[in-house]
């Protein structure tokens, strides 16, 4: 996993209407955590950031008045109408630290011919990974699956390096057989026979 530098800087507002003055200035307010140490409010330039993001459980090296630090994003709050980010929790890592984190499960191959559903019981996975080296994602075969088959945690295809975090018994995704629908014409026309009686 590459890592993304940022440029932060520290900040002494804080409340609604400073939040506001950072992102006017196109700079979004954040706070750095971790490892026992006080938190520290900065800032980090919108845009950048905005493109970091994109990357699931991205390593952020920032740095904060000449100090470099690495860290993964918490926590993302973005406005719900508009979608820009209004502030970032930050959790400070070292290289060789292990880290639970969350990562998106994909899929590859095709069910069984015929009329199957795949439900995802889960969208992510709990594992733990070395810190600069987390998985944007994992991926599962689903070809030739049928109705009534699952696949649990502990059927999903690992990289090198990192654990499970959850019960490798949880189903993840399972196949379904699709419901035939009833149809409808003929409880509409009994319920129009009992309204004329």
């Amino acid at each position: 996993m590459s890592e993304v530098k940022l440029a932060a800087e520290t900040r002494t507002e804080f409340g609604k209407g400073a939040a506001r003055r950072i992102r006017r200035d196109s700079k979004v307010p954040a706070v750095v955590y971790g490892h026992g140490a006080e938190p520290v409010h900065i800032t980090l330039p919108g845009h950048d950031l905005l493109l970091a993001l994109r990357t699931p459980n991205v390593l952020l090296s920032l740095d904060i008045e000449g100090k470099t630090q690495l860290a993964i994003p918490k926590a993302v709050q973005r406005d719900a109408i508009k979608g820009f980010l209004e502030h970032v929790d930050l959790l400070l890592v070292k290289r060789g630290e292990k880290v639970t984190v969350e990562v998106f499960v994909q899929t590859e191959g095709e069910l069984a011919p015929g009329s199957f559903l795949l439900e995802h019981v889960l969208n992510t996975l709990t594992v733990e990974a070395e810190a600069t080296h987390i998985p944007e994602s994992v991926t599962v075969s689903i070809e030739g699956l049928e109705a009534g088959a699952s696949i649990h945690a502990k059927d999903i295809p690992l990289p090198e390096g990192t654990a499970l975090a959850i019960d490798e018994d949880a189903v993840v995704l399972q196949v379904l057989a699709a419901q035939a629908e009833e149809p409808a014409a003929e409880g509409a026309e009994g319920e129009s026979e009992t309204a004329e009686a």
